[in-house]
């Protein structure tokens, strides 16, 4: 895998930006706790990006937001510990929020709930590509926004925020997702469910990436029950990202 150190710099510097930039942003009931992992889990997702946004890549995977067990976690997109640590070959001491919600403690790697979303998709990357540096050889995979939400135990995703409090978080994000897109270069940008499509169309409105989308792989989604992989392979192969 070619590694150029500006690449994961960049992404790094901007990573932390966006960090500093959703810290001013507030969100009312029945939002309860805010969890930011490029704040506690910092060690984490520097991690990822020093060993694997290392240089251009050709299909970017841009998930929705960080899962109360994968990401929220490990301070790593869809970072199901097991794929994280085993496949990835990350794992680090990962810090507590500000503010903890008792009804969802960050455990950091001593977590022992699977992230279904994050096991389903590193699983389909393992079992595909083989190796982690043989897939991040062309792919990387982000989350439009790094913010999770909850009510108390109950996991809440941006898209149902009300316009007053997304307005401002898309608005941070969309630049964010620019300058990720300026430095890796993809060719194709893969939403994983309609809302991380519906805000790369928006945010590179002008652009000549192409914007695609596969099936989420959340067990709340019967037709991602009924075997993710199979059908995420073939709504790729369809769009001739993969071959």
């Amino acid at each position: 895998m070619e590694r150029d150190a500006t690449v994961a710099a960049a992404l790094i510097a901007a990573a932390r930006e966006l960090s500093v930039r959703l810290s001013r942003l507030s969100f009312g009931p029945p939002i309860s706790h805010v969890y930011d992992p490029l704040s506690y889990a910092w060690s984490g997702h520097e991690c990822y990006l020093r060993r694997y946004a290392a240089s251009a890549r050709k299909i970017l995977f841009l998930g929705m937001n960080p899962g109360p067990f994968g990401m929220v976690q490990t301070g790593v997109p869809f970072g199901e510990v097991t794929a994280v640590r085993d496949w990835l070959g990350i794992q680090v001491e990962v810090a507590k929020p500000l503010l903890e919600n008792p009804w969802r403690p960050v455990e950091g790697f001593a977590c022992t709930r699977s992230e279904v979303s994050g096991r389903r998709l590193w699983g389909l990357f393992r079992e595909r590509f083989g190796s982690a540096d043989a897939f991040f050889a062309e792919h990387f995979v982000a989350n439009y926004c790094p913010l999770a939400f909850f009510d108390h135990g109950r996991n809440l995703t941006p898209d149902k925020l009300p316009a007053a409090e997304a307005e401002p978080l898309h608005a941070a994000c969309d630049v964010h997702l620019r300058l990720v897109v300026s430095v890796l270069q993809p060719a194709w940008v893969i939403g994983i469910g309609a809302f991380a499509a519906e805000r790369a169309a928006v945010a590179l409105a002008g652009t000549s990436v192409r914007i695609a989308r596969v099936l989420h792989p959340s067990p709340a989604s019967p037709a991602a029950n009924r075997g993710w992989a199979a059908a995420a392979t073939r709504q790729m192969l369809a769009l001739g990202a993969w071959s």
